[in-house]
């Protein structure tokens, strides 16, 4: 009982101070707030917070399209007429997360050519990152693009460094499995030199909630060297209603924050954006440069008829922020539920609708969200 209480006092000396301190006497139960070790947390010793989720707490819903191949994304140079045509779109959900890896690739498809006057089609992660790293090679880079970046897919990516949704196993080649995982590991080296305020990038905890037991992610399971503190945790290792939880340490990226602060990089190094729409491929022949990377996404299915794009519809919903929340959750209701903190907002998501090009918010799915994360955190062991 002694030493019990001596490591009591010393837990409440450097959590509560001197003062609360005093307060504690004999075998008196430890005030809550000290308990601060209830959970084994890597990155917080703090309790888990459960945000408060209500349809009335919403603030905006969007819909984003990811662009989707069940054989992964294309990365790949070819010649049409007298321009020189490098590739790289296709990324499903993953696109945020492989950026700096895939837009690496697709440069160094074009490395054999004298730097000179690029294009770059399209002003989302990919172009946006293909074009900083282009501007790094040497060569002059126009982004042409249809829409601003607040109107991109990218600009309602969740944020969360996970290369998943990007394609099916079981229709991937071996050259293909190599280009994922050497795209994967290019972009989370570079994401960790970024780590900070300035572009949006830190570390946070993932908690993945199961119904039952699941190997783990494609990524998780071929490139484990990229997560920390992973492990698969028993009931009394965490507070969610879910028989099953993973956990693991990753790279998460405010969407807004980052991409204004790479297009600014890439404006203030000389670069120039271009508002264009190209409604054939003989328009993106047309342009004065001879060099074009293409870099539209779902664009592709139409100016490169590309077949296999298909969309994956994702409705993401939005509530206030809450500091205390510093953790993800993905899981644990009746679609692709996940809930994710951002420093503006926090984001609650559950919709993967494959196939379905509307960009209209569907209210069940909205309720469905809600639903489901609020069910889930309603239920928190704290």
């Amino acid at each position: 009982m002694q030493q019990s209480l001596k490591m009591t006092r010393r837990r409440a000396l450097t959590g509560l101070g001197a003062a609360a301190a005093a307060s504690l006497t004999g075998c008196a139960a430890v005030p809550a707030a000290v308990r601060l070790d209830r959970y084994s947390r890597p990155l917080s010793r703090r309790p888990f917070v459960a945000p408060r989720i209500s349809m009335d707490r919403i603030v905006r819903v969007v819909v984003g399209l990811r662009p989707y191949r069940r054989s992964g994304f294309v990365v790949r140079r070819e010649r049409l007429d007298d321009k020189e045509i490098v590739h790289n779109y296709g990324h499903g959900g993953g696109g945020l997360s492989l950026s700096w890896g895939s837009s690496a690739l697709a440069v160094r498809e074009a490395q054999s050519l004298p730097a000179g006057d690029a294009a770059v089609l399209g002003s989302g992660v990919m172009g946006l990152t293909t074009a900083r790293l282009l501007q790094d090679a040497g060569w002059r880079v126009t982004i042409y693009t249809r829409d601003t970046l607040r109107h991109s897919t990218s600009s309602v990516g969740a944020g969360q460094w996970a290369p998943t949704s990007v394609f099916e196993e079981a229709f991937a080649t071996p050259a293909f499995e190599a280009q994922f995982q050497a795209a994967a590991r290019i972009a989370h080296h570079a994401y960790q030199n970024l780590v900070g305020a300035d572009y949006g990038v830190r570390f946070i905890e993932n908690y993945y909630l199961n119904r039952r037991s699941t190997e783990p992610p494609y990524y998780l399971r071929v490139m484990p060297e990229l997560f920390t503190s992973v492990a698969d945790l028993d009931t009394d290792q965490h507070p969610f209603p879910a028989p099953y939880v993973r956990r693991a340490v990753s790279l998460f990226i405010e969407p807004a924050r980052f991409l204004r602060r790479i297009r600014d990089d890439f404006l203030l190094a000389g670069g120039r954006m271009v508002i264009r729409n190209f409604e054939n491929l003989a328009a993106v022949l047309g342009l004065e440069e001879g060099v074009i990377f293409n870099c539209t996404g779902l664009g592709s299915k139409a100016l490169f008829a590309d077949d296999e794009l298909t969309p994956i519809k994702g409705q993401l919903v939005f509530i206030p922020p809450d500091p205390a929340v510093d953790y993800l959750t993905v899981g644990g209701g009746s679609g692709n539920t996940y809930m994710f903190p951002r420093v503006g907002e926090i984001v609650l998501g559950g919709s993967y609708q494959k196939g379905d090009w509307s960009r209209n918010p569907e209210p069940e799915v909205t309720e469905r969200i809600v639903g489901d994360n609020r069910r889930l955190f309603d239920n928190l062991r704290i």
